[in-house]
């Protein structure tokens, strides 16, 4: 798995739905999307891209 890119957003409860949308349609892409509280601010989340 290699991470292709990564970036801060504001946080927001809708954001699951659409991390998880995307891995389920690009799938055969091969990329993979994860989501992830920022350890610092709490109010900020990181998406990043994979490439598996």
């Amino acid at each position: 798995m290699r991470l292709l890119a990564s970036k801060a957003v504001p946080s927001h409860e809708n954001l699951y739905q659409i991390v998880d949308f995307l891995n389920k349609n690009l799938k055969e892409y091969r990329l993979m999307f994860g989501l992830a509280k920022d350890r610092e601010n709490g109010e900020v989340m990181i998406i990043s891209v994979y490439e598996v």
